[in-house]
């Protein structure tokens, strides 16, 4: 089950908010290739907004073959084995400028010094490639209070 949380004030388009979370379900291991997601009506019901705004979500997600649909049989993740090497490296810079852009902005709203926010990243990353994506780096106690 896709279990998706929609901040509306985050400033995030919801379709976005949609993707990002299905691509980070998939990136953590919560989605796996040929898992069936629920339908765009079903989301839509669940989350309490206008179906054309998940299937929006889907169609990127699709287009960008990171879901595939199957006329009359469901939507389904895709096999991403065969995702990462098509893609140029100019499209996962494109795809990737509009998150950094925002975290940027967050950062500086917030008045999070540049080294701040690069070590909050390489943590992030490091993280991830651990293994453990999808979970929250633990604050170290000389961060604490820093931010």
């Amino acid at each position: 089950m896709l279990i998706v949380h929609i901040a509306a004030n985050s400033g995030v388009p919801i379709y976005l908010q949609i993707e990002q979370q299905i691509k980070q379900a998939i990136a953590s291991g919560l989605l796996r290739p040929g898992e069936e997601l629920p339908s765009t009506r079903r989301t839509a019901a669940e989350l309490r907004i206008n179906p054309n705004t998940v299937a929006r979500a889907y169609t990127e997600l699709e287009r960008e073959g990171v879901i595939r649909t199957v006329p009359g049989g469901g939507t389904f993740v895709g096999n991403l084995s065969a995702l990462a090497p098509r893609l140029l490296k100019a499209e996962k810079l494109r795809r990737l400028r509009p998150i950094a852009c925002q975290l940027a902005i967050e950062a500086a709203q917030l008045r999070i010094p540049a080294a701040e926010l690069h070590k909050l990243l390489d943590e992030s990353l490091r993280t991830f490639e651990s293994g453990s994506a999808g979970k929250t780096p633990a604050q170290h106690p000389d961060q604490e209070g820093d931010l």
